[in-house]
């Protein structure tokens, strides 16, 4: 028994050594083991914390995107906003969550759209700088202007968030000091109250919800910062009472809070503890804790604010002009009326002008530099793209000196036209009575549709379209640009141009005929303004910024309204109409002329190009049909052009040359280039009228002035005819021809030329035509009854040779003259001369007493009106007063009174 237990003692001694031995193994493998597990575990808390760490960011910058959630080491003075589309960013930064020294997300707060905020602690500073941080990035997430800042601080009087101040000027921020808060909150409780009435109607919860809707914010957010007293003043009860319901209702009208020291109640309050060591706890993080960003440097917050505020004046960026135009061009009708946007309203929407029944016609107002020409451009182009040329027709006319239409009819550079335009008048600033031309033709084409609509008894476009569909009835747009040049005189142009306006504007709606007139100041338009018939059919005003009296006398909208911006208004004016657009740029060249070419490439099969009047421009000679075959019957007498009348149609002012009596020209004036112009225009009319060798001209060249004209008709009539050279020295002998064939048997002018005279004495210069006489004498080829005209460059200029007579009993040079003014028409002969003035003329036809029966047409350059009494039909004579490069034209035979014509420019 002893034995036996010994042997188990030494057998547990022994087990006791062998594990002694093996215990420091034994304990490191432990160790091992507990240190591979430790360490697992940790790899894989940091790889678990990696993947969270990064979802949390990305969550964080999906929700705080851009400036809402960026560090302020990546801002920048002048930064434009994130957002454009009226929608608020989620949450906003204030600082970094720290699970562990090396890992942080950031760490956010909502409150646009979503909560107030409610902000306590006793760091007062470290709380306000938090604050000033949470609106500058709300400001910089939302488009400029977007979001409305009011700060009640008694303690401080703004101070505590001075760096806020540069929004000042911009309005979108406000500092109110003690006895502010009582308003404040009243006014934001207003402010509720209408967006629920007037915004949301009952049809959506919430502004965010109508802009999530409808991609645009009718309504800015409103941020009202509430500091408490320092003193300690409690709310009182009714106060308290306003605050409560701004809490409880705010959210979603877009009214937030951020209080500091001031409790706020309700569901949808955040609040943020703030600590004196830079760190917080937010009731959306709970007890994890919150570094604060430090509060952004004063240099980038006032940067920031005063960019945003700069930006906010300016307004929102405009549309595009891309915007304006259709996604396939000429896919409406005009049946029933134009309908085109110019611009963007303040609700995001495109805005319509409307031209139909009703608003006929349009009035656009705005001072030079204002904007009204791009306002042009942009109606014009929203109206060509939608409606084709069988649709809509354009008279663009602009009285100022400029080109601003001149882009849409042919030129040099582009010779594309826009395919609507039938005219286009530039620089018509001197020539009024083109507006009048194109008032007339539009009173023609109101009387036909007229005619037609009664014919299909149609009372008004749409109706008459309907009823004849195979007809040519398209809406007619006639813009008239400075309109009130036309009516700036009490005269006669004035008088006709207010009744024929007055007649279009009371009956062209029914019609489909519509005036467009525009002016930058229409405040002294007696002839206009003392129309109120007339000015009421101007239902449609359109003010540029700082426009007058086109809107009603109490609506002073034109006055706030930014550059690039219109007051449109349907309803002559009156204040509640307004609707408020900003245009887009439409100005620049290159856009439209790829937009011209694009709706000229798509024109229809025959299309003409418009008719160009250009005022400071001569017009050139018309290109003529070639001859007849036979020679023209006496009876009809060929025609000569003398220059382009002032009208729609760019007619030629005409004087047919038969055989009735006073068929001659007197061209006077003393500008030598135009009246030549008016003799090269006449020559080379009636030279392409004749097959050759059926008709004489002759050509004196009697003054230096004229010697280059007198040489180029003569070398352009002597290609094709018999055309005569003439100069001082057989001027006499030829008019004693001249009156020998005009003149009765048996009279004095009858006789023979003596012997002698240079008509005998080889004077003359020999013609170059068909049956030329040595002499210059005209009974060549063609006998006495072929036509011959006379052309007299400067007749005055050889008076005392024509005055002299040659011999006693014999008639002077004057004399003959009279002769054959007064017979050479029946006997197929035409005097076209040029005299310098009137008076001369009257010398050459006998003085004082003399008549002027002989002289049935003039062409009268600068001379006045009342110098021409002996040739007029009416006493006193016309109402015309001189004007460089136009003159006035008169034939008793045709015309009742004068007419303005252009003289052309012929080449030589």
């Amino acid at each position: 028994m002893q034995a036996a237990t010994a042997a188990a003692r030494v057998a547990a001694v022994t087990q006791l050594d062998a594990v002694r031995r093996s215990a420091p193994k034994r304990r490191a493998e432990l160790d091992a083991a507990r240190d591979a597990a430790l360490a697992d575990a940790r790899a894989r808390w940091e790889r678990e914390g990696a993947k969270l760490t990064a979802a949390l960011s990305g969550l964080a910058e999906a929700a705080a995107p851009g400036t809402a959630g960026s560090p302020w080491a990546q801002w920048r003075p002048g930064m434009k906003p994130d957002q454009q589309a009226g929608l608020a960013p989620g949450l906003l930064r204030i600082g970094t969550l720290s699970h562990a020294a090396e890992r942080t997300v950031p760490a956010l707060v909502p409150l646009l759209d979503t909560a107030h905020l409610a902000v306590s602690g006793d760091a007062t500073g470290t709380a306000d700088g938090l604050i000033g941080a949470v609106l500058l990035r709300a400001l910089a997430s939302v488009p400029p202007g977007a979001v409305r800042i009011s700060v009640y601080d008694p303690g401080q009087l703004g101070g505590a968030l001075a760096g806020l101040a540069p929004l000042s000027p911009a309005g979108l921020i406000s500092f109110l000091g003690p006895g502010g808060l009582a308003p404040l909150l009243d006014d934001l409780a207003e402010q509720i109250r209408r967006i629920n009435e007037n915004v949301l109607g009952g049809v959506y919860l919430s502004v965010a919800e109508l802009a999530a809707e409808t991609g645009r914010r009718p309504e800015p957010w409103r941020v009202a910062v509430l500091l408490a007293d320092p003193n300690g003043a409690e709310l009182t009860r009714a106060e308290r009472a306003q605050l409560d319901r701004v809490a409880r209702t705010g959210v979603a009208a877009g009214v937030h809070l951020i209080s500091r020291g001031i409790e706020l109640t309700g569901d949808g309050v955040e609040t943020i503890t703030v600590r004196s060591d830079g760190t917080a706890r937010t009731s959306l993080t709970g007890e994890l804790p919150v570094r604060l960003d430090p509060a952004p440097a004063q240099p980038l917050l006032t940067g920031v604010c005063r960019a945003l505020a700069e930006q906010a004046t300016a307004g929102p960026p405009p549309v595009p002009f891309a915007a304006l135009l259709p996604d396939e061009i000429w896919q409406q009708s005009s049946a029933d009326a134009l309908r085109a946007p110019i611009g963007e309203g303040t609700d995001g929407r495109l805005v319509e002008l409307v031209l139909g029944d009703d608003p006929p016609h349009a009035l656009i107002g705005g001072p030079s530099g204002s904007g009204k020409t791009n306002l042009l451009y942009c109606w014009l182009a929203a109206l060509a793209t939608r409606y084709s040329p069988g649709e809509l027709s354009l008279y663009l006319l602009d009285f100022k000196e400029g080109v601003s239409f001149a882009r849409f009819a042919p030129g040099t550079r582009d010779p594309s036209w826009l395919p609507h335009v039938r005219l286009v008048g530039v620089n018509v600033n001197s020539d009024r009575e083109f507006g009048l031309a194109l008032l007339r033709h539009l009173a023609e084409e109101l009387k036909r549709r007229a005619a037609a609509a009664k014919q299909h008894e149609a009372a008004k476009l749409a109706e008459l379209r309907a009823e004849d569909p195979a007809g040519n009835w398209p809406r007619i747009v006639a813009v008239i640009d400075e309109f009130q040049v036309l009516l700036g005189a009490r005269d006669a142009v004035t008088t006709e141009a207010v009744d024929l306006l007055e007649d279009l504007a009371r009956r062209g709606r029914s019609q489909g005929i519509h005036l467009v007139l525009a002016s930058q100041d229409v405040s002294g338009i007696e002839a206009l303004w003392g129309r109120s018939g007339l000015v009421a059919q101007f239902t449609l005003r359109i003010a540029l910024p700082k426009a007058r009296r086109i809107l009603s006398d109490v609506n002073l909208a034109a006055e706030l309204i930014p550059r690039c911006h219109a007051v449109v208004n349907a309803d002559s004016g009156v204040p509640a109409a307004n609707t408020i657009v900003r245009l887009p740029d439409a100005g620049d060249r290159a856009t439209w002329v790829g937009l011209q070419e694009q709706l000229w490439s798509a024109r229809p099969e025959g299309g003409e190009p418009p008719r160009l009047f250009d005022g400071d421009a001569r017009p050139l000679f018309p290109l003529l049909p070639p001859p007849p075959a036979p020679e023209l019957p006496a009876s009809v007498g060929a025609v000569a052009l003398l220059g382009e009348t002032i009208d729609v149609t760019g007619r030629p002012a005409t004087l047919r040359l038969n055989r009735a009596p006073g068929r001659n020209l007197a061209v006077l004036g003393t500008r030598a280039d135009e009246a030549c112009a008016v003799l090269l225009a006449a020559g080379h009319a009636l030279g392409s009228q004749h097959a050759p060798g059926t008709a004489r001209f002759s050509v004196l060249c009697l003054d230096s002035d004229a010697a280059t004209a007198a040489k180029s008709l003569h070398a352009a009539l002597s290609a094709r005819h018999r055309c005569d050279w003439h100069t001082a020295e057989t001027v006499t002998a030829l008019l004693a021809d001249l009156a020998a064939e005009c003149a009765e048997p048996g009279s004095p002018a009858g006789a023979a030329a003596p012997q002698g005279s240079p008509a005998t004495a080889g004077g003359s210069v020999p013609h170059s035509g068909a049956g030329a006489q040595g002499d210059g004498r005209v009974q060549g080829a063609g006998g006495r009854d072929q036509v011959h005209y006379v052309f007299g460059f400067a007749m005055d200029a050889v008076a005392g040779r024509l005055a002299a007579k040659p011999g006693p009993g014999l008639p002077s040079g004057h004399e003959h003259l009279r002769t054959v003014l007064a017979r050479g028409p029946e006997r197929r002969t035409h005097l076209l001369c040029w005299w310098r003035t009137v008076a001369r003329l009257r010398d050459d036809l006998g003085g004082p007493g003399a008549r002027f029966d002989a002289i049935g047409a003039w062409v009268a350059l600068d001379v006045h009106g009342p110098e021409l009494a002996a040739l007029y039909p009416q006493p006193g004579g016309p109402a015309w007063h001189p004007r460089t490069g136009r003159a006035l034209h008169f034939d008793r035979a045709v015309q009742h009174k004068a007419q303005i014509i252009i003289p052309y420019e012929v080449a030589p």
